[in-house]
Protein backbone atom coordinates (compact mmCIF):
# COMPACT_ATOMS: atom_id res chain seq x y z
CA UNK A 1 0.00 0.00 0.00
CA UNK A 2 3.02 2.29 -0.15
CA UNK A 3 6.77 2.82 0.09
CA UNK A 4 9.18 3.86 2.85
CA UNK A 5 9.46 7.50 3.93
CA UNK A 6 5.81 8.22 3.29
CA UNK A 7 4.65 11.83 3.58
CA UNK A 8 1.91 12.86 6.00
CA UNK A 9 -0.70 13.02 3.24
CA UNK A 10 0.09 9.41 2.25
CA UNK A 11 0.11 8.16 5.84
CA UNK A 12 -3.25 9.83 6.47
CA UNK A 13 -4.67 8.26 3.29
CA UNK A 14 -3.57 4.78 4.38
CA UNK A 15 -5.02 5.28 7.86
CA UNK A 16 -8.26 6.46 6.25
CA UNK A 17 -8.39 3.29 4.16
CA UNK A 18 -7.88 1.20 7.30
CA UNK A 19 -10.63 3.13 9.12
CA UNK A 20 -13.02 2.54 6.22
CA UNK A 21 -12.10 -1.15 6.11
CA UNK A 22 -12.67 -1.53 9.86
CA UNK A 23 -16.06 0.13 9.51
CA UNK A 24 -16.95 -2.14 6.59
CA UNK A 25 -16.05 -5.07 8.85
CA UNK A 26 -18.30 -3.68 11.60
CA UNK A 27 -15.38 -3.23 13.98
CA UNK A 28 -15.72 -1.59 17.38
CA UNK A 29 -16.76 2.05 16.77
CA UNK A 30 -14.17 3.26 19.28
CA UNK A 31 -11.45 1.56 17.26
CA UNK A 32 -12.69 3.21 14.07
CA UNK A 33 -12.85 6.58 15.81
CA UNK A 34 -9.28 6.16 16.99
CA UNK A 35 -8.15 5.95 13.37
CA UNK A 36 -10.29 8.93 12.33
CA UNK A 37 -8.82 11.05 15.14
CA UNK A 38 -5.27 9.96 14.27
CA UNK A 39 -5.87 10.92 10.63
CA UNK A 40 -6.65 14.49 11.70
CA UNK A 41 -3.52 14.60 13.84
CA UNK A 42 -1.30 13.43 10.98
CA UNK A 43 -2.90 15.79 8.48
CA UNK A 44 -2.62 18.81 10.76
CA UNK A 45 0.90 18.22 12.06
CA UNK A 46 3.43 20.59 10.54
CA UNK A 47 6.40 18.22 10.91
CA UNK A 48 6.51 15.13 8.64
CA UNK A 49 5.97 11.89 10.53
CA UNK A 50 9.03 10.47 8.77
CA UNK A 51 11.22 13.09 10.47
CA UNK A 52 9.72 12.37 13.87
CA UNK A 53 10.32 8.64 13.41
CA UNK A 54 13.85 9.26 12.16
CA UNK A 55 14.58 11.40 15.23
CA UNK A 56 13.15 8.76 17.57
CA UNK A 57 10.38 11.05 18.81
CA UNK A 58 7.66 9.62 21.04
CA UNK A 59 4.65 9.68 18.73
CA UNK A 60 2.31 8.96 21.64
CA UNK A 61 2.84 12.55 22.72
CA UNK A 62 0.83 13.61 19.67
CA UNK A 63 -2.93 14.15 20.17
CA UNK A 64 -5.06 11.02 19.59
CA UNK A 65 -2.02 8.79 18.99
CA UNK A 66 -1.77 5.84 21.37
CA UNK A 67 0.86 3.12 21.49
CA UNK A 68 -0.72 0.97 18.79
CA UNK A 69 -1.33 3.91 16.46
CA UNK A 70 2.24 5.11 16.97
CA UNK A 71 3.47 1.67 15.92
CA UNK A 72 1.26 1.80 12.82
CA UNK A 73 2.64 5.20 11.81
CA UNK A 74 6.23 4.07 12.38
CA UNK A 75 5.62 0.92 10.34
CA UNK A 76 4.22 2.98 7.47
CA UNK A 77 7.21 5.32 7.55
CA UNK A 78 9.74 2.50 7.66
CA UNK A 79 8.13 -0.03 5.30
CA UNK A 80 5.41 1.84 3.42
CA UNK A 81 2.92 -0.85 4.43
CA UNK A 82 0.75 -2.05 7.31
CA UNK A 83 0.78 -5.70 8.33
CA UNK A 84 -2.59 -5.00 9.96
CA UNK A 85 -4.18 -5.28 6.50
CA UNK A 86 -3.02 -8.88 6.14
CA UNK A 87 -4.14 -9.61 9.69
CA UNK A 88 -7.64 -8.36 8.93
CA UNK A 89 -7.76 -10.50 5.77
CA UNK A 90 -6.73 -13.52 7.80
CA UNK A 91 -9.44 -12.81 10.40
CA UNK A 92 -12.07 -12.27 7.69
CA UNK A 93 -11.68 -14.95 4.99
CA UNK A 94 -14.46 -13.36 2.91
CA UNK A 95 -12.02 -10.56 2.08
CA UNK A 96 -9.94 -13.16 0.18
CA UNK A 97 -6.98 -10.85 -0.60
CA UNK A 98 -5.80 -7.29 -0.88
CA UNK A 99 -7.44 -6.84 -4.28
CA UNK A 100 -10.85 -7.29 -2.65
CA UNK A 101 -9.84 -4.91 0.15
CA UNK A 102 -8.80 -2.25 -2.38
CA UNK A 103 -12.00 -2.72 -4.39
CA UNK A 104 -14.23 -2.38 -1.33
CA UNK A 105 -12.40 0.74 -0.21
CA UNK A 106 -12.72 2.18 -3.73
CA UNK A 107 -16.51 1.97 -3.41
CA UNK A 108 -16.34 4.39 -0.48
CA UNK A 109 -15.02 7.03 -2.90
CA UNK A 110 -18.50 7.19 -4.45
CA UNK A 111 -20.33 10.18 -2.90
CA UNK A 112 -23.11 9.01 -0.60
CA UNK A 113 -21.71 5.49 -0.16
CA UNK A 114 -20.02 5.29 3.21
CA UNK A 115 -18.44 2.21 4.80
CA UNK A 116 -21.68 1.08 6.44
CA UNK A 117 -23.51 1.06 3.12
CA UNK A 118 -20.58 -0.73 1.50
CA UNK A 119 -20.90 -3.43 4.17
CA UNK A 120 -24.60 -3.90 3.42
CA UNK A 121 -23.98 -4.05 -0.33
CA UNK A 122 -21.17 -6.54 0.23
CA UNK A 123 -23.08 -8.77 2.65
CA UNK A 124 -26.51 -8.70 0.95
CA UNK A 125 -25.59 -8.45 -2.74
CA UNK A 126 -22.03 -9.73 -2.87
CA UNK A 127 -20.80 -6.39 -4.23
CA UNK A 128 -16.99 -6.35 -4.06
CA UNK A 129 -16.12 -3.66 -6.59
CA UNK A 130 -17.42 -0.56 -8.36
CA UNK A 131 -18.14 -2.79 -11.37
CA UNK A 132 -20.24 -5.12 -9.20
CA UNK A 133 -22.14 -2.14 -7.79
CA UNK A 134 -22.87 -0.74 -11.23
CA UNK A 135 -24.21 -4.11 -12.36
CA UNK A 136 -26.39 -4.49 -9.27
CA UNK A 137 -27.75 -0.94 -9.58
CA UNK A 138 -28.42 -1.36 -13.30
CA UNK A 139 -30.47 -4.46 -12.53
CA UNK A 140 -32.50 -2.69 -9.85
CA UNK A 141 -31.20 -4.84 -7.00
CA UNK A 142 -29.78 -1.96 -4.95
CA UNK A 143 -33.16 -0.22 -4.61
CA UNK A 144 -34.56 -3.40 -3.04
CA UNK A 145 -32.20 -3.18 -0.07
CA UNK A 146 -33.34 -1.70 3.20
CA UNK A 147 -31.95 1.82 3.58
CA UNK A 148 -31.69 2.32 -0.17
CA UNK A 149 -34.29 3.61 -2.62
CA UNK A 150 -34.77 4.00 -6.36
CA UNK A 151 -33.57 7.60 -6.18
CA UNK A 152 -30.43 6.46 -4.35
CA UNK A 153 -29.85 3.76 -6.94
CA UNK A 154 -30.07 6.25 -9.81
CA UNK A 155 -27.72 8.61 -7.99
CA UNK A 156 -25.21 5.78 -7.53
CA UNK A 157 -25.22 5.11 -11.27
CA UNK A 158 -24.72 8.80 -12.00
CA UNK A 159 -21.79 9.02 -9.58
CA UNK A 160 -20.19 5.87 -11.01
CA UNK A 161 -20.40 7.36 -14.50
CA UNK A 162 -18.86 10.57 -13.15
CA UNK A 163 -16.03 8.58 -11.59
CA UNK A 164 -15.37 6.87 -14.90
CA UNK A 165 -14.95 10.17 -16.70
CA UNK A 166 -12.95 11.84 -13.94
CA UNK A 167 -9.44 12.71 -15.00
CA UNK A 168 -6.46 11.46 -13.04
CA UNK A 169 -5.57 14.99 -12.01
CA UNK A 170 -4.30 15.80 -8.55
CA UNK A 171 -5.67 18.57 -6.38
CA UNK A 172 -3.29 21.50 -6.16
CA UNK A 173 -3.13 21.32 -2.37
CA UNK A 174 -2.20 17.64 -2.47
CA UNK A 175 0.61 18.35 -4.93
CA UNK A 176 1.86 21.11 -2.64
CA UNK A 177 2.25 18.46 0.08
CA UNK A 178 3.88 15.88 -2.19
CA UNK A 179 6.45 18.11 -3.92
CA UNK A 180 8.61 19.69 -1.17
CA UNK A 181 10.59 16.51 -0.33
CA UNK A 182 11.32 15.96 -4.02
CA UNK A 183 12.39 19.57 -4.54
CA UNK A 184 14.60 19.48 -1.44
CA UNK A 185 16.16 16.26 -2.74
CA UNK A 186 16.84 17.69 -6.21
CA UNK A 187 18.32 20.91 -4.82
CA UNK A 188 20.73 18.76 -2.85
CA UNK A 189 22.00 16.90 -5.92
CA UNK A 190 25.59 17.84 -6.64
CA UNK A 191 25.89 20.20 -9.58
CA UNK A 192 22.20 21.20 -9.60
CA UNK A 193 22.11 24.99 -9.52
CA UNK A 194 18.41 25.78 -9.96
CA UNK A 195 15.13 23.86 -9.81
CA UNK A 196 11.71 25.23 -10.84
CA UNK A 197 8.29 23.65 -11.34
CA UNK A 198 6.50 24.78 -14.49
CA UNK A 199 3.26 23.62 -16.12
CA UNK A 200 -0.25 23.98 -14.76
CA UNK A 201 1.21 23.79 -11.26
CA UNK A 202 3.02 27.09 -11.77
CA UNK A 203 -0.14 28.59 -13.24
CA UNK A 204 -1.82 27.43 -9.99
CA UNK A 205 -4.64 25.58 -11.65
CA UNK A 206 -6.92 23.85 -9.16
CA UNK A 207 -5.79 20.42 -10.39
CA UNK A 208 -2.49 19.21 -11.82
CA UNK A 209 -2.00 16.38 -14.32
CA UNK A 210 1.76 15.96 -14.06
CA UNK A 211 4.83 17.92 -13.06
CA UNK A 212 7.28 19.63 -15.41
CA UNK A 213 10.50 20.05 -13.45
CA UNK A 214 13.14 22.31 -15.00
CA UNK A 215 16.73 22.13 -13.81
CA UNK A 216 19.98 23.97 -14.40
CA UNK A 217 22.80 21.50 -13.76
CA UNK A 218 26.48 21.04 -14.48
CA UNK A 219 25.88 17.40 -15.38
CA UNK A 220 22.60 16.31 -16.99
CA UNK A 221 23.14 12.62 -16.19
CA UNK A 222 23.83 13.39 -12.53
CA UNK A 223 20.57 15.35 -12.37
CA UNK A 224 18.71 12.47 -14.01
CA UNK A 225 20.20 9.97 -11.58
CA UNK A 226 19.31 12.31 -8.76
CA UNK A 227 15.64 12.13 -9.73
CA UNK A 228 15.54 8.36 -10.24
CA UNK A 229 17.24 7.82 -6.85
CA UNK A 230 14.58 9.77 -4.95
CA UNK A 231 12.92 7.54 -2.33
CA UNK A 232 9.42 8.52 -3.45
CA UNK A 233 9.87 7.17 -7.00
CA UNK A 234 7.69 4.16 -7.71
CA UNK A 235 8.96 3.46 -11.25
CA UNK A 236 11.19 5.01 -13.86
CA UNK A 237 9.32 5.65 -17.11
CA UNK A 238 12.35 6.79 -19.07
CA UNK A 239 15.80 8.16 -18.33
CA UNK A 240 18.65 9.59 -20.35
CA UNK A 241 20.11 12.75 -21.79
CA UNK A 242 18.29 15.88 -20.82
CA UNK A 243 14.89 14.32 -20.09
CA UNK A 244 13.85 11.85 -17.41
CA UNK A 245 10.34 10.75 -16.43
CA UNK A 246 9.29 8.95 -13.27
CA UNK A 247 6.06 8.07 -11.52
CA UNK A 248 5.95 8.78 -7.79
CA UNK A 249 4.26 6.31 -5.47
CA UNK A 250 1.30 8.70 -5.30
CA UNK A 251 0.83 8.18 -9.05
CA UNK A 252 2.00 11.70 -9.89
CA UNK A 253 4.25 11.75 -12.96
CA UNK A 254 7.32 13.99 -12.90
CA UNK A 255 9.11 14.96 -16.12
CA UNK A 256 12.59 16.36 -15.51
CA UNK A 257 14.24 18.51 -18.16
CA UNK A 258 17.80 19.75 -17.87
CA UNK A 259 17.99 23.13 -19.57
CA UNK A 260 21.06 25.14 -20.72
CA UNK A 261 21.56 28.49 -19.03
CA UNK A 262 20.97 30.47 -22.21
CA UNK A 263 17.54 28.79 -22.66
CA UNK A 264 16.31 28.88 -19.06
CA UNK A 265 13.79 31.72 -19.47
CA UNK A 266 12.47 30.41 -22.79
CA UNK A 267 12.03 26.92 -21.35
CA UNK A 268 10.26 28.31 -18.31
CA UNK A 269 7.85 30.25 -20.54
CA UNK A 270 7.29 27.28 -22.83
CA UNK A 271 6.73 24.62 -20.19
CA UNK A 272 4.64 26.89 -17.97
CA UNK A 273 2.17 27.30 -20.82
CA UNK A 274 -0.67 27.33 -21.31
CA UNK A 275 -0.65 25.82 -24.78
CA UNK A 276 -3.00 28.55 -26.01
CA UNK A 277 -0.82 31.29 -24.52
CA UNK A 278 2.23 29.82 -26.25
CA UNK A 279 0.47 29.70 -29.61
CA UNK A 280 -0.26 33.41 -29.34
CA UNK A 281 3.37 34.09 -28.39
CA UNK A 282 4.61 32.14 -31.41
CA UNK A 283 2.33 34.07 -33.73
CA UNK A 284 3.45 37.35 -32.22
CA UNK A 285 7.06 36.30 -32.77
CA UNK A 286 6.37 35.45 -36.41
CA UNK A 287 4.86 38.90 -36.93
CA UNK A 288 8.24 40.30 -35.84
CA UNK A 289 10.36 37.97 -37.95
CA UNK A 290 11.24 35.83 -34.95
CA UNK A 291 10.91 32.24 -33.88
CA UNK A 292 10.19 31.36 -30.24
CA UNK A 293 10.58 27.91 -28.73
CA UNK A 294 11.80 26.35 -25.49
CA UNK A 295 15.35 27.02 -26.71
CA UNK A 296 14.98 30.78 -26.99
CA UNK A 297 13.86 33.58 -29.29
CA UNK A 298 15.69 33.58 -32.62
CA UNK A 299 15.84 35.68 -35.75
CA UNK A 300 14.44 33.80 -38.73
CA UNK A 301 16.96 33.63 -41.58
CA UNK A 302 15.52 34.73 -44.94
CA UNK A 303 15.73 31.22 -46.39
CA UNK A 304 13.50 29.89 -43.56
CA UNK A 305 10.78 32.52 -43.75
CA UNK A 306 8.27 30.22 -45.41
CA UNK A 307 8.88 27.22 -43.12
CA UNK A 308 6.56 26.13 -40.34
CA UNK A 309 8.25 27.59 -37.29
CA UNK A 310 7.92 27.72 -33.58
CA UNK A 311 7.21 24.03 -33.12
CA UNK A 312 8.34 22.32 -29.96
CA UNK A 313 11.81 20.85 -30.23
CA UNK A 314 12.86 23.06 -33.13
CA UNK A 315 15.88 25.29 -32.57
CA UNK A 316 16.87 27.87 -35.13
CA UNK A 317 19.85 28.58 -37.28
CA UNK A 318 19.22 32.30 -36.81
CA UNK A 319 20.85 34.51 -34.19
CA UNK A 320 19.50 34.19 -30.67
CA UNK A 321 17.68 37.29 -29.46
CA UNK A 322 16.59 36.23 -25.96
CA UNK A 323 16.15 33.17 -23.79
CA UNK A 324 18.09 33.40 -20.52
CA UNK A 325 15.21 34.98 -18.54
CA UNK A 326 11.45 35.13 -18.91
CA UNK A 327 11.59 38.91 -18.80
CA UNK A 328 13.94 38.93 -21.80
CA UNK A 329 11.68 36.58 -23.75
CA UNK A 330 8.62 38.79 -23.28
CA UNK A 331 10.62 41.98 -23.85
CA UNK A 332 11.88 40.63 -27.18
CA UNK A 333 8.21 40.41 -28.21
CA UNK A 334 7.54 43.99 -27.02
CA UNK A 335 5.67 42.82 -23.92
CA UNK A 336 6.13 43.15 -20.17
CA UNK A 337 6.47 39.98 -18.08
CA UNK A 338 3.08 38.30 -17.57
CA UNK A 339 2.22 36.57 -14.29
CA UNK A 340 1.95 32.77 -14.73
CA UNK A 341 -1.57 32.60 -13.25
CA UNK A 342 -3.06 34.57 -16.14
CA UNK A 343 -1.28 32.85 -19.03
CA UNK A 344 -4.50 31.23 -20.25
CA UNK A 345 -5.17 33.16 -23.50
CA UNK A 346 -7.94 35.25 -21.96
CA UNK A 347 -6.70 38.49 -23.45
CA UNK A 348 -3.50 38.83 -21.45
CA UNK A 349 -1.30 39.56 -24.49
CA UNK A 350 -3.58 42.34 -25.71
CA UNK A 351 -3.74 43.79 -22.21
CA UNK A 352 0.03 43.59 -21.86
CA UNK A 353 0.55 45.34 -25.18
CA UNK A 354 -1.67 48.21 -24.03
CA UNK A 355 -0.03 48.40 -20.58
CA UNK A 356 -3.35 47.19 -19.18
CA UNK A 357 -2.39 44.12 -17.16
CA UNK A 358 -4.28 44.04 -13.86
CA UNK A 359 -2.58 44.79 -10.55
CA UNK A 360 -3.32 41.29 -9.27
CA UNK A 361 -4.38 40.77 -5.69
CA UNK A 362 -1.83 39.47 -3.17
CA UNK A 363 -2.25 37.86 0.25
CA UNK A 364 -0.88 41.01 1.91
CA UNK A 365 -3.80 43.03 0.52
CA UNK A 366 -6.33 41.23 2.72
CA UNK A 367 -7.34 42.93 5.95
CA UNK A 368 -9.45 40.11 7.35
CA UNK A 369 -11.00 36.69 6.89
CA UNK A 370 -14.79 36.63 6.62
CA UNK A 371 -15.53 32.92 7.09
CA UNK A 372 -14.27 30.61 9.82
CA UNK A 373 -15.54 28.28 12.52
CA UNK A 374 -14.86 27.67 16.20
CA UNK A 375 -15.60 25.04 18.83
CA UNK A 376 -19.10 26.49 19.02
CA UNK A 377 -19.89 24.31 15.98
CA UNK A 378 -17.43 22.06 14.13
CA UNK A 379 -14.22 24.04 14.53
CA UNK A 380 -11.23 22.75 16.49
CA UNK A 381 -10.16 26.03 18.16
CA UNK A 382 -11.88 28.48 20.46
CA UNK A 383 -12.84 31.99 19.41
CA UNK A 384 -9.94 33.37 21.43
CA UNK A 385 -7.50 31.00 19.71
CA UNK A 386 -8.83 31.99 16.29
CA UNK A 387 -8.45 35.65 17.30
CA UNK A 388 -4.81 35.10 18.22
CA UNK A 389 -4.17 33.38 14.89
CA UNK A 390 -5.83 36.22 12.96
CA UNK A 391 -3.88 38.83 14.92
CA UNK A 392 -0.65 36.97 14.17
CA UNK A 393 -1.45 37.33 10.49
CA UNK A 394 -1.91 41.08 10.81
CA UNK A 395 -5.67 41.15 10.25
CA UNK A 396 -7.79 44.09 11.36
CA UNK A 397 -10.94 42.00 11.68
CA UNK A 398 -12.44 38.57 11.18
CA UNK A 399 -15.87 36.98 11.07
CA UNK A 400 -16.83 34.33 13.61
CA UNK A 401 -19.25 32.46 11.38
CA UNK A 402 -20.31 29.16 12.91
CA UNK A 403 -23.03 26.99 11.41
CA UNK A 404 -26.76 27.48 11.90
CA UNK A 405 -29.00 24.89 13.57
CA UNK A 406 -29.89 22.95 10.38
CA UNK A 407 -26.47 21.30 10.64
CA UNK A 408 -27.38 19.43 13.81
CA UNK A 409 -24.60 16.89 13.28
CA UNK A 410 -22.01 19.61 13.90
CA UNK A 411 -24.03 21.29 16.66
CA UNK A 412 -25.12 24.26 14.60
CA UNK A 413 -26.26 27.20 16.72
CA UNK A 414 -29.89 27.93 17.55
CA UNK A 415 -31.08 31.32 18.81
CA UNK A 416 -30.17 30.63 22.44
CA UNK A 417 -26.64 29.41 21.72
CA UNK A 418 -26.05 32.20 19.19
CA UNK A 419 -26.78 34.83 21.84
CA UNK A 420 -24.49 32.98 24.23
CA UNK A 421 -21.76 33.13 21.61
CA UNK A 422 -22.31 36.86 21.20
CA UNK A 423 -21.85 37.32 24.94
CA UNK A 424 -18.53 35.46 24.75
CA UNK A 425 -17.45 37.59 21.79
CA UNK A 426 -18.25 40.77 23.74
CA UNK A 427 -16.15 39.53 26.64
CA UNK A 428 -13.18 38.69 24.42
CA UNK A 429 -13.48 41.99 22.56
CA UNK A 430 -13.32 43.93 25.83
CA UNK A 431 -10.05 42.19 26.70
CA UNK A 432 -8.51 42.26 23.22
CA UNK A 433 -9.74 45.33 21.34
CA UNK A 434 -6.80 45.31 18.89
CA UNK A 435 -8.79 43.24 16.39
CA UNK A 436 -12.52 43.41 15.67
CA UNK A 437 -14.54 40.20 15.91
CA UNK A 438 -17.52 40.52 13.59
CA UNK A 439 -20.60 38.66 14.80
CA UNK A 440 -21.46 36.45 11.87
CA UNK A 441 -23.00 33.12 10.95
CA UNK A 442 -22.93 30.69 8.06
CA UNK A 443 -26.68 30.33 7.64
CA UNK A 444 -28.09 27.44 5.67
CA UNK A 445 -30.38 28.08 2.73
CA UNK A 446 -33.10 25.51 3.42
CA UNK A 447 -34.78 23.42 0.75
CA UNK A 448 -37.56 25.95 0.21
CA UNK A 449 -35.12 28.86 -0.03
CA UNK A 450 -35.83 30.25 3.44
CA UNK A 451 -32.93 30.99 5.78
CA UNK A 452 -32.13 28.91 8.86
CA UNK A 453 -32.24 31.84 11.29
CA UNK A 454 -34.94 34.18 12.54
CA UNK A 455 -35.11 37.63 10.93
CA UNK A 456 -34.57 39.50 14.20
CA UNK A 457 -31.28 37.64 14.73
CA UNK A 458 -30.19 38.12 11.13
CA UNK A 459 -30.66 41.87 11.62
CA UNK A 460 -28.35 41.87 14.65
CA UNK A 461 -25.49 40.12 12.88
CA UNK A 462 -22.59 42.18 11.51
CA UNK A 463 -22.15 39.81 8.56
CA UNK A 464 -24.32 37.07 7.06
CA UNK A 465 -22.94 34.29 4.87
CA UNK A 466 -25.48 31.90 3.34
CA UNK A 467 -24.61 28.46 1.99
CA UNK A 468 -25.99 25.14 0.76
CA UNK A 469 -25.22 22.07 2.87
CA UNK A 470 -28.12 19.76 2.01
CA UNK A 471 -30.32 18.54 -0.84
CA UNK A 472 -27.45 18.72 -3.31
CA UNK A 473 -29.30 16.63 -5.86
CA UNK A 474 -32.23 18.95 -6.63
CA UNK A 475 -32.93 19.56 -10.35
CA UNK A 476 -31.29 22.66 -11.78
CA UNK A 477 -34.44 24.77 -11.99
CA UNK A 478 -35.49 23.93 -8.42
CA UNK A 479 -31.98 24.39 -7.04
CA UNK A 480 -31.57 27.73 -8.80
CA UNK A 481 -34.91 28.98 -7.50
CA UNK A 482 -33.94 27.85 -3.99
CA UNK A 483 -30.71 29.83 -4.13
CA UNK A 484 -32.33 32.91 -5.67
CA UNK A 485 -34.93 32.95 -2.90
CA UNK A 486 -32.23 32.74 -0.26
CA UNK A 487 -30.11 35.48 -1.82
CA UNK A 488 -33.09 37.84 -2.05
CA UNK A 489 -33.25 38.17 1.74
CA UNK A 490 -32.17 41.75 2.56
CA UNK A 491 -29.78 40.69 5.35
CA UNK A 492 -27.60 38.45 3.17
CA UNK A 493 -24.07 39.72 2.57
CA UNK A 494 -22.29 36.87 0.77
CA UNK A 495 -23.03 33.52 -0.88
CA UNK A 496 -20.53 31.01 0.53
CA UNK A 497 -18.86 28.26 -1.55
CA UNK A 498 -21.60 28.80 -4.16
CA UNK A 499 -21.51 25.52 -6.12
CA UNK A 500 -20.82 23.23 -3.16
CA UNK A 501 -18.27 21.16 -5.03
CA UNK A 502 -15.46 19.13 -3.50
CA UNK A 503 -12.74 18.76 -6.14
CA UNK A 504 -12.29 15.15 -7.32
CA UNK A 505 -14.91 14.07 -4.80
CA UNK A 506 -18.28 15.76 -5.27
CA UNK A 507 -19.52 17.62 -8.30
CA UNK A 508 -21.15 21.06 -8.13
CA UNK A 509 -24.84 21.47 -7.42
CA UNK A 510 -26.90 22.08 -10.53
CA UNK A 511 -27.57 25.80 -10.66
CA UNK A 512 -27.68 28.37 -13.43
CA UNK A 513 -24.54 30.11 -12.25
CA UNK A 514 -24.85 33.11 -14.55
CA UNK A 515 -28.41 33.72 -13.37
CA UNK A 516 -27.19 33.50 -9.77
CA UNK A 517 -24.36 35.97 -10.38
CA UNK A 518 -26.70 38.43 -12.09
CA UNK A 519 -29.03 38.18 -9.11
CA UNK A 520 -26.10 38.87 -6.78
CA UNK A 521 -25.36 42.01 -8.78
CA UNK A 522 -28.99 43.07 -8.47
CA UNK A 523 -29.35 42.30 -4.74
CA UNK A 524 -25.95 43.66 -3.73
CA UNK A 525 -24.73 40.26 -2.53
CA UNK A 526 -21.09 39.23 -2.76
CA UNK A 527 -19.84 35.77 -3.73
CA UNK A 528 -17.11 33.88 -1.94
CA UNK A 529 -13.97 32.27 -3.22
CA UNK A 530 -13.57 29.54 -0.64
CA UNK A 531 -9.83 29.10 -0.23
CA UNK A 532 -9.76 25.50 0.91
CA UNK A 533 -7.84 23.66 -1.84
CA UNK A 534 -10.45 20.90 -1.76
CA UNK A 535 -13.10 23.44 -2.74
CA UNK A 536 -11.69 26.53 -4.53
CA UNK A 537 -15.28 27.51 -5.04
CA UNK A 538 -15.90 29.75 -7.02
CA UNK A 539 -14.00 28.46 -10.02
CA UNK A 540 -11.72 31.00 -11.66
CA UNK A 541 -14.03 31.34 -14.67
CA UNK A 542 -17.03 32.01 -12.43
CA UNK A 543 -15.06 34.60 -10.45
CA UNK A 544 -14.09 36.19 -13.79
CA UNK A 545 -17.78 36.44 -14.70
CA UNK A 546 -18.61 37.90 -11.28
CA UNK A 547 -15.97 40.56 -11.84
CA UNK A 548 -17.45 41.36 -15.25
CA UNK A 549 -20.88 41.81 -13.68
CA UNK A 550 -19.53 44.02 -10.92
CA UNK A 551 -20.32 41.49 -8.19
CA UNK A 552 -18.06 42.00 -5.15
CA UNK A 553 -16.00 38.99 -4.16
CA UNK A 554 -14.71 37.81 -0.80
CA UNK A 555 -11.71 35.53 -0.37
CA UNK A 556 -11.99 33.56 2.86
CA UNK A 557 -10.69 30.29 4.27
CA UNK A 558 -13.74 28.64 5.88
CA UNK A 559 -11.08 27.61 8.43
CA UNK A 560 -12.06 24.98 10.98
CA UNK A 561 -8.76 25.25 12.85
CA UNK A 562 -6.23 28.01 13.32
CA UNK A 563 -3.63 26.51 10.96
CA UNK A 564 -6.13 26.55 8.07
CA UNK A 565 -6.02 30.34 8.01
CA UNK A 566 -2.85 29.90 5.93
CA UNK A 567 -4.98 28.36 3.17
CA UNK A 568 -5.94 31.91 2.20
CA UNK A 569 -3.14 31.83 -0.38
CA UNK A 570 -5.08 29.31 -2.47
CA UNK A 571 -8.07 31.61 -2.67
CA UNK A 572 -5.83 34.51 -3.62
CA UNK A 573 -4.23 32.40 -6.36
CA UNK A 574 -7.71 31.50 -7.64
CA UNK A 575 -8.57 35.19 -7.61
CA UNK A 576 -5.41 36.04 -9.53
CA UNK A 577 -6.41 33.53 -12.21
CA UNK A 578 -9.67 35.49 -12.49
CA UNK A 579 -7.69 38.75 -12.89
CA UNK A 580 -8.94 40.08 -9.56
CA UNK A 581 -7.38 43.24 -8.18
CA UNK A 582 -7.62 44.43 -4.57
CA UNK A 583 -10.52 46.68 -5.59
CA UNK A 584 -12.56 43.61 -6.62
CA UNK A 585 -12.29 41.94 -3.21
CA UNK A 586 -14.31 43.19 -0.24
CA UNK A 587 -11.99 42.03 2.52
CA UNK A 588 -9.16 44.21 1.25
CA UNK A 589 -11.16 47.15 2.61
CA UNK A 590 -10.65 48.75 6.02
CA UNK A 591 -13.23 47.80 8.63
CA UNK A 592 -15.33 50.96 8.37
CA UNK A 593 -15.59 50.61 4.60
CA UNK A 594 -16.52 46.93 4.87
CA UNK A 595 -19.25 47.64 7.43
CA UNK A 596 -20.48 50.56 5.35
CA UNK A 597 -20.81 48.25 2.35
CA UNK A 598 -22.66 45.66 4.45
CA UNK A 599 -25.06 48.29 5.78
CA UNK A 600 -25.79 49.63 2.32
Amino acid sequence: MGSPDMENIEIAQTLREVANLLEILDANPFRVRAYRNAIRTVQEHAVPMRKLVEEGADLTELPSVGKGMAENIAELVETGDLSLIDQLIEENPALVDRDVVSSLIEITSIPGIGPKKVRKLWEDLGVESVEDLKEAASEGRVAELEGFAKKTELRILEEIDRLATRTSRFRLGDVDELLPPLLDHMRGVEGVRRVEVAGSYRRRRETVGDIDLLVLADDAMAASEGLTSFDGVDRVIGAGGTKTSVSLRSGLQVDLRVVPDESWGAALVYFTGSKEHNIKLRQRALDRGLRVSEYGVFEIPPEEKDDVVGERGVASSGAIVAGATEEDVYESLDLPWIAPEIREDRGELAAAEEDGLPDLIEVGDLKGDLHMHSTWSDGRNTIEEMLAACAARGYEYFCMSDHSKALAMVEGLDAVRLRQQWAEIDGIASRQPEIRILKSMEVDILKDGSLDLEDELLEELDWVTVSIHSFFGLPAAEQTERVLTGLSHPQVNVFGHPTGRIINRRGPIEIEIDEILQACAEYGVAVEINSHPNRLDLRDTHAWRARELGVPITISTDAHRAEELDLIRYGVEQGRRAWLTPDDVLNTRPLDELLSWAAS
